[in-house]
């Protein structure tokens, strides 16, 4: 019998950098919407590292849902809910969140996702909510490291719609939505972590 459950090298890598980071910004109880949330790697290890996150994950893709599903089952974890399929240009669930993450969603992605994901937190956060964003980003216009800059290349030859996106252009656009930057956190392989609160 084929094994649904995806796996990520990537997610291998950097889902212990991201929880240190979510453990420093989230409280012990919180309810977690997570976005594009692919093999649900990063949902199983991030719901089960602590007990008290409600962790929400989502993904617009079938083969990604059916492999969220799968290791959740196999992890058995009680906060970690059925996935749901969600697109984030689409309708947000009407529930409030603590936190909204999304993990290597902007540069594989037109920017109107950006503007949809700014408003889909701005309005789905409670007062004081995280918005957690995890990849590559430039910085003052420019790419932190010559490997960002030949990965924004290939990026923007798959799909002229997707590239790197500059810090500042996030920023702003999370600023039109009630959302504020509050950290920025170096991370391993040239990725940062944004941190925004809702006001």
């Amino acid at each position: 019998m084929n094994d649904p459950r995806l796996q990520s090298p990537a997610a291998a890598r950097n889902r212990q950098p991201i929880l240190e980071v979510l453990r420093q910004v989230l409280p012990e109880r919180a309810r977690v919407l997570e976005l594009a949330s692919g093999s649900g790697e990063h949902a199983m290890h991030l719901a089960g590292a602590v007990p008290g996150w409600t962790w929400q994950p989502s993904d617009p893709n079938p083969r990604a849902l059916a492999s969220i599903a799968a290791w959740r089952e196999a992890a058995g974890l009680a906060n970690l809910r059925e996935p749901r399929q969600l697109d984030v240009t689409d309708d947000w669930p009407a529930e409030r969140f603590e936190a909204v993450v999304a993990i290597n969603l902007l540069h594989i992605s037109p920017w109107a996702v950006t503007e949809a994901l700014m408003a889909g937190a701005g309005g789905s956060l409670v007062p004081g909510g995280v918005l957690y964003l995890y990849g590559p980003f430039r910085r003052e216009g420019r790419p932190t490291a010559p490997s960002n800059a030949a990965f924004d290349a290939d990026l923007r030859a798959r799909d002229p719609r997707w590239g790197i996106r500059d810090l500042d252009d996030v920023t702003v656009e999370a600023e039109r939505h009630g959302l504020m930057l509050d950290k920025v956190v170096e991370m391993p392989a040239n990725n940062l972590s944004l941190v925004f609160r809702r006001s």
